[in-house]
């Protein structure tokens, strides 16, 4: 440790004395550096002339020739689209149950109402965001905690824990009993407003925290706490308030009717919680269904946590095992090959056509690097720790296609933007893309090798709620 701080002291030293600024020598240097040949011309001239950088980039060819036929495929039943929000994770959880309900009451076509339990995973979080202030009370601003809080006190962005918590608490309803609503589909307004609301009550908080503290000059705050709650309380009122008025108020029982395949109107009267009850599976939940995820930056067959990534104040937070990408489509095969779709999240912005009627990804679509002349080359521990890559957007994994040896050459997705994005609201991506900018699934744990079992029963490593990955 001497060592290692008296090498990091030098290091500053040289550091400080080789330290230049850009003068005459280095500009000259940079010019320099610039071929002016026939090339470098040609490529300005394409380039000012044009407005996007990728369209000149792309290879056509590597999705020229791409299929949509897979050996294996799981029960599908049409696309969503999650309009203009943040809430793919809530979308692409239900999309896994979706099946489950349309078999169970003889239809052709269902939707959850994704505003039910958008209402109450705004409401959990504006709770934990508020209970996380009280907590952190005594730490002052500039600390990272409390900066982190106030930075971004609440949004529609989430994981799989998160419809979890919602669903074992709230339970779901059809998208019939509580449509969407112009907020619903596109947040930025309402968030905008629902963050200035808690700013304004986490502030109280803190103020009132400062008065007290103040007022017991030996240190014991009395009834801080109890005071506290009833701020608390006073914020959620409008908070709830807001979103009542934005996407309406979430039913406790209701009356279904629908029509089933044979043409018979049916009716079901029942609660949220009985309906959810009803079509999850008996092993649904955070101990047989797990996380995986490949992290390369850190140490695999380790369960990771995330603190404070959660909505409801008694939910569990985001945990993940993290594996080598082998043994993640070893079990993701296996899952599909059972008939199992599964959640998974991925950086989708890199590599990607998703233009209508396209819907491909592989490492190979666009060559800015080429293009410029420049090396663009990172591995994916790189791309995570310098912050170009990491996960965006979580889809549900359908299907996966094999060589003659069983080994995956293309998997599928299928996503919640709607019909006219990709290949009918699906995208095909390569396996080579998958090893590069595939993050996380939500796997049934019998899938799992040995290893990656007996792995689960370690105590989780917490980390902080502002980490690089999350």
């Amino acid at each position: 440790m001497k060592r290692l701080i008296l090498f990091s002291m030098a290091l500053l030293s040289v550091s400080a004395l080789m330290a230049q600024t850009l003068g005459e020598k280095q500009l000259k240097e940079l010019k320099d550096s610039f071929v002016n040949d026939s090339y470098a011309k040609t490529i300005h001239n394409i380039v000012v002339a044009n407005k996007g950088l990728k369209g000149l980039a792309y290879d056509a060819s590597v999705a020229q020739n791409a299929d949509d036929f897979f050996k294996y495929n799981t029960d599908v039943k049409g696309i969503t689209d999650q309009k203009s929000s943040g809430r793919c994770w809530m979308f692409t959880s239900m999309n896994f149950l979706r099946p489950a309900v349309m078999k169970k009451y003889n239809i052709k076509s269902f939707d959850f109402s994704h505003n039910y339990s958008f209402f109450w995973d705004m409401l959990e979080k504006s709770n934990l965001f508020l209970e996380a202030v009280i907590n952190t009370a005594s730490k002052p601003f500039g600390e990272r905690a409390v900066d982190n809080l106030f930075q971004n006190p609440i949004g529609d962005g989430g994981v799989w824990n998160l419809f979890l918590n919602i669903g074992d608490k709230y339970g779901v309803v059809p998208a019939e009993i509580m449509p969407e609503t112009e907020h619903s589909n596109n947040t930025s307004q309402m968030n905008a407003l629902l963050k200035e609301i808690l700013r304004k009550g986490g502030y109280e908080v803190r103020e009132l925290y400062e008065k007290m503290r103040y007022e017991n000059y030996s240190g014991e705050m009395g009834d801080f706490y109890q005071r506290a709650q009833k701020i608390k309380m006073r914020t959620l009122k409008d908070v709830y308030r807001v979103l009542a008025i934005c996407l309406g108020e979430p039913p406790t029982e209701f009356t279904w009717k629908f029509r089933d395949a044979d043409g018979k109107v049916q009716s079901v009267k029942t609660t949220p919680i009985e309906f959810y009850k009803g079509i999850v599976p008996a092993d649904y939940n955070a101990d047989d269904y797990v996380m995986i995820m490949n992290d390369p930056t850190r140490e695999y067959y380790k369960i990771y946590e995330i603190d404070l990534y959660r909505n409801t104040y008694e939910g569990v937070n985001w945990k993940y095992l993290n594996l080598p990408n082998e043994d993640i489509k070893e079990a993701a095969l296996a899952s599909i090959k059972n008939g199992e779709p599964m959640y998974a999240s991925c950086d989708v912005g890199k590599q990607s056509n998703t233009a209508s009627g396209v819907g491909y990804l592989d490492p190979g679509m666009y060559n800015l690097g080429q293009l410029f002349g420049v090396d663009l080359t990172m591995d994916k521990k790189a791309r995570i720790l310098t912050r170009q890559s990491g996960s965006s957007h979580a889809m549900l994994i359908v299907a996966c296609d094999t060589d003659d040896n069983d080994i995956p050459t293309k998997w599928k997705f299928e996503n919640s933007w709607g019909p006219n994005a990709g290949k009918g609201g699906y995208l095909i991506f390569t396996d080579k893309w998958f090893d590069e900018y595939m993050f996380r699934m939500v796997i049934n744990r019998k899938y799992l090798g040995k290893k990656a079992l007996k792995a689960l029963g370690q105590k989780p490593v917490m980390l902080p709620a502002w980490d690089y990955m999350f």
